[in-house]
């Protein structure tokens, strides 16, 4: 098994697209290390559509865009292996990519072991200008087995945006990670609207195969590729964040680290919040929560040790309280078990909680806390 919890790292996508280049990765892979990403567990390094030339060599190979990256990618690959992070590229399944450069499609076996030859540890693996007549379950089951011959343990990411139910066969043709939803914008509605739709793929996730739900956009502040005007608040990156611990997608940043805000940076360092996503069980949540309050969301994830975490989401446009009945939770009072309650932004210690808990929050902010069942 290639990873036993959702894998951590930044993709170039969602702030420099077409323009990512060499110094840029490099200077990432710099931060991540300067600034204790890594520590933290953040650890691949991933460029993703636009780095090749538009067409491929006259031996059929994939090429490295020159001015963009003018020592080549095994150059680039070995800077971010002295870093001792891992390195990530990107290709697609179709016979381009979604910014019209050269994809796998037919080439697969000879791109694999490109690949491999360079150095590279996971492969985003598109789905854009794929053939009507192909087929799409044999096409990334014919790369997963590329990328295991190719000599290398390279990480299969496979990104087809939810085409075909994924969760039912990704795991089997050897993806380690695979795209349920479309791309993420950086504004709430995208960020609400992908988190609603994975209400019903809580089971798509176990450790060696993980739903991924998109990148991060923490900190984009409406700036870069899929940037929109305003950005994001605080909170709504506060909620955006916290769920994608909470639901155990991989945690892939979007945005510029280099010139991240200290709250932001912050946020994506948050060791509780972390430990929620990297849990060893990998448990995936459930909803918890009366229709009655269908603008509010409470979600439970079982965590190791009998612990729980506890999120209160208010996606309504205005502030709310936000009620959490424990018997919902399948621990109704006549238990005599009662909850205590670590607040993961605060570290505050909210004392034992029993039967019923409530909390007030802003618009599109939540709350998320460790729980612990205590015994009366």
């Amino acid at each position: 098994m290639l990873i036993k919890t959702p894998p951590m790292g930044w993709n170039s996508w969602n702030t420099f697209a077409e323009k990512v280049n060499e110094e840029i990765v490099m200077q990432t892979a710099d931060i991540i290390i300067e600034k204790g990403y890594k520590d933290c567990g953040y650890e691949y390094v991933v460029i993703d559509d636009c780095w090749s030339l538009r067409e491929r060599s006259e031996d059929g190979k994939l090429v490295p865009d020159p001015e963009k990256f003018p020592h080549g990618m095994k150059y680039v690959a070995d800077y971010v292996h002295s870093k001792g992070l891992k390195f990530g590229m990107y290709s697609c399944a179709g016979v381009r990519t979604c910014a019209d450069y050269p994809g796998s499609y037919g080439h697969e076996y000879t791109d694999a072991k490109t690949f491999a030859e360079w150095g590279v540890d996971y492969l985003k693996y598109d789905f854009c200008h794929f053939p009507k007549s192909a087929n799409c379950k044999n096409a990334y089951l014919t790369m997963g087995l590329a990328l295991r011959a190719s000599g290398r343990d390279i990480l299969f990411s496979a990104c087809n945006w939810g085409v075909e139910n994924p969760a039912a066969w990704m795991r089997s043709v050897g993806a380690d990670m695979y795209r349920s939803t479309g791309d993420i914008f950086d504004n709430y509605k995208s960020m609400k609207d992908i988190l609603l739709s994975q209400e019903e793929n809580f089971g798509g996730s176990a450790p060696g195969c993980f739903n991924d739900i998109d990148m991060l956009i923490v900190g984009m502040y409406g700036k870069g590729n899929v940037g929109v005007e305003g950005g994001c608040t605080d909170e709504e990156y506060k909620t955006h964040f916290a769920m994608w611990c909470m639901f155990g997608t991989p945690l892939m940043i979007g945005g510029d680290i280099r010139n991240m805000n200290e709250y932001c940076e912050k946020l994506m360092k948050n060791e509780m919040l972390i430990a929620i996503n990297q849990d060893k069980e990998c448990r995936t949540p459930y909803r918890v929560q009366s229709n009655y309050w269908e603008e509010c969301r409470v979600y439970i994830k079982i965590l190791s040790d009998n612990r729980l975490a506890v999120a209160l989401v208010n996606m309504s446009d205005k502030e709310s309280t936000v009620p959490f009945y424990f018997a919902e939770a399948g621990i109704p009072y006549s238990t005599n078990i009662g909850l205590e309650l670590t607040d993961v932004f605060t570290g505050e210690n909210l004392g034992i909680k029993r039967d019923y808990f409530n909390v007030k929050l802003k618009e599109h902010d939540c709350a998320v806390y460790i729980a612990e069942m205590r015994q009366f």
